[in-house]
């Protein structure tokens, strides 16, 4: 193998279902490629990444519809917020690949032909359960109770239809052995041995791989009424934006196979079992390795919209700054596990590791070496024991991090950078410069202490680059670095490349003390301004650029110093009066045609009849709604919905079953009180 062969790096995020707006769990996954992406070419390699997003199927089909737009338009939408998003955390993808991409389009017709004609695809007809949301089906034995979906644990629709089905369990004895005998092909450990024994061995069933019911996807090209479906479409994203079976093959055969796909959890299963299966039928060679990480949760919970607990990045890199949020999420959690998302967890990281450790030591070595010496870096006399204990652990420190994040561990490569932080701020401690300044004997001893605090903290520098790339150039600004060489990972293989006479030149805090309390409450309102934002866009889909967190800063400002007067969690008595509630009763009520979601209301409220849609229709029938006593917030602004204007949202609230699902109540009073009578 050639170097320049060697020395090639691909990584890839899954391709990302556009739904909805891309939340923190999915900055989450996006980061951490780009983070491994921009290691590896600090290291030297020819590194790849890509992302993307997932645009076929029928639950967009459905988005669409009942937003009153095509899908075309629904997905270009999403997609263009998403590529505003991975822009404002200084992502810097390869490639962006949409299976709406014409380059897409051919290969998958090409690569579903092949399976067919070898004999791999094979057409019958389906009958079962299938779940929208995760576009999957079911046979018998995987439901939960019979009905519900054993992923998300919404309940399952029976369908009947004819399919073509690709033969994965030909392939099953096979898939075994590989994964028996390649240890590191999915990681964590415990990941494949789930996917062994809970799926490998029962025995595979074979994949349904194409839709007659479904139009919104990839025509298989020699029988048009059949849509490919979602996994053959989706998962091989991988090589078609490579440019397989293209007349460019170039970027195919300088990266593939891939050197790690970063997938969630919930879709290893795909990733570990009908991708390997599909490349071997194709006979190309395997990723090298599937990394299946673990949920980032929202406050221990995980995030559901039903739940009102979606996170998104914009309102913290708005006021934060995206490092500050890249560092949080690579270092709060081991990859692979379950992470956690709060406010307060951010901010307290933020107080604690990068304005007292880090920006401290920054802040400290510029201000002494002004102090003590012009500004200019002094050069170093005879090392001491204190000081070559803290050379030798910057002089390892390279190998360390190396070491951690081949391993996709993250967090463990910044805990090692921060221990060199630590130790460089007990050094100052120790070493005492205040005290060695007032000894002009003691000059040459000072001089030491501040070289090396300095070199120090250019290597810092250097290998927090991946994480926070913006970071960087504030510190090498501050420690008066220009010479691009000093900022490479060879300029680390020694201790001693800045050159005494640099003139340092200290400048504000990297990362300045914040008040907790205060900004944690002004997160949460601004965070809370985002989420209504993004469900505002049913039917009048904005980009970011559109979508302003409406409230300027300086009244916001005020409302969090009103925030934190009250209780946490707690809201104000004239904030509460602003919502206008009264009793409606249910006139008339009818489903909206074209949609499955909505339902139509004629409300009675006392002075006036209102319209209001609602989307309940998967949990009620018309008829059974017809004179009930309703709660109706009347002062939310009207909005349009596939053509009707609605007045007003009706209150209601997520009931959980005992299997786990959720079912939606909406909330009723006693039919005795009048319609128009007010609530609160």
């Amino acid at each position: 193998m050639s170097e320049e062969r060697r020395k090639t790096y691909y990584i890839t995020t899954p391709i990302y279902y556009p739904s909805g707006n891309m939340h923190i769990g999915h900055t989450y996954t996006t980061v951490a490629a780009d983070t491994m992406t921009r290691f590896k070419k600090l290291t030297g390699y020819d590194a790849y990444m890509l992302t993307g997003t997932d645009e076929h199927g029928q639950k967009i089909e459905r988005k669409a519809e009942e937003n009153g737009v095509t899908p075309q338009q629904y997905v270009d939408k999403i997609v263009e917020n998403t590529k505003e998003l991975w822009k404002l955390m200084n992502v810097e993808y390869s490639d962006f690949i949409r299976t709406t991409d014409e380059r897409h389009v051919k290969a998958v017709q090409k690569i579903f032909k092949q399976f067919y004609d070898q004999g791999d695809i094979y057409k019958s007809e389906y009958e079962g359960q299938y779940c929208t949301p995760c576009e999957s089906f079911w046979t018998p034995t995987q439901l939960k109770e019979g009905k519900y979906c054993p992923d998300c644990g919404r309940p399952t629709e029976t369908v009947r239809e004819e399919s073509y089905f690709f033969r994965m369990s030909k392939y099953q004895d096979w898939l075994i052995e590989y994964i028996q005998t390649h240890p590191d092909f999915i990681q964590p450990v415990s990941r494949a041995n789930e996917m062994i024994n809970n799926f490998l061995k029962p025995g595979l069933q074979d994949l349904c791989v194409s839709r007659t019911t479904t139009k919104w996807g990839i025509p298989v090209s020699f029988d048009p009424k059949h849509t490919v479906y979602v996994w053959i479409d989706a998962l091989s994203n991988y090589i078609t934006a490579l440019g397989y079976t293209s007349d460019d093959t170039s970027l195919y055969e300088r990266y593939w196979p891939a050197n790690v796909h970063l997938v969630g959890k919930e879709i290893i299963r795909f990733h570990t079992i009908y991708w390997p299966i599909m490349l071997h039928a194709l006979g190309l060679p395997l990723p090298k390795q599937i990394f299946g990480h673990g949920w980032l949760l929202f406050g221990n919970d995980k995030m559901s919209k039903s739940k009102g607990n979606i996170q998104y990045a914009q309102p913290i890199v708005q006021r934060y700054g995206a490092d500050s949020l890249r560092y949080y999420l690579m270092r709060e959690m081991p990859f692979g596990s379950d992470g956690n998302y709060t406010n307060e967890a951010f901010l307290t990281r933020m107080n604690a590791d990068l304005c007292n450790d880090l920006g401290n030591l920054v802040s400290r070595t510029t201000a002494m070496i002004e102090k003590y010496f012009g500004g200019a870096v002094p050069a170093p006399d005879a090392y001491e024991d204190v000081d070559k204990a803290l050379i030798d652990l910057a002089e390892a420190l390279p190998n360390a991090v190396e070491k951690q994040m081949d391993a996709l561990q993250f967090s463990q490569a910044l805990t090692e950078i921060w221990k060199l932080v630590g130790e460089c701020n007990k050094y100052i401690d120790v070493t005492q410069p205040w005290v060695l300044g007032k000894d002009e004997s003691k000059k040459a001893r000072l001089g030491t202490v501040m070289y090396v605090l300095a070199e120090c903290v250019r290597f810092v520098a250097v290998l927090i680059g991946p994480f926070m790339p913006s970071t960087p150039e504030r510190i090498y600004a501050q420690l008066g670095v220009t010479d691009g060489a000093l900022k490479t990972w060879e300029s680390l293989s020694a201790f001693g490349g800045l050159k005494a006479g640099t003139m340092v030149k200290k400048g504000e805090a990297l990362y300045p003390r914040i008040d907790v309390a205060k900004e944690s409450a002004l997160l949460a309102d601004e965070a809370e301004k985002w989420a209504a934002a993004f469900a505002a866009q049913s039917g009048n889909i904005k980009t970011p650029a559109e979508t302003k967190a409406p409230e300027a800063p300086a009244k916001a400002e005020k409302n969090a110093d009103k925030a934190k007067e009250l209780p946490e969690g707690c809201i104000g008595i004239d904030d509460f009066a602003k919502c206008k509630m009264v009793v409606a009763k249910v006139c008339a009520c009818e489903r909206v045609k074209k949609s499955e979601k909505l339902l139509k209301f004629d409300l009675d409220i006392g002075t006036e009849h209102r319209t209001v849609l609602s989307g309940i229709a998967k949990f009620y029938a018309p008829e059974d709604l017809l004179g009930k006593s309703l709660i109706l917030l009347k002062n939310l602004a009207p909005r349009k919905i596939m053509g009707n204007e609605s007045q007003g949202m009706l209150l209601s609230a997520f009931v959980e079953n005992p299997d786990g699902t959720e079912t939606l109540r909406v909330l009723t009073v006693d039919e005795a009180m009048p319609a128009g009578a007010e609530v609160g």
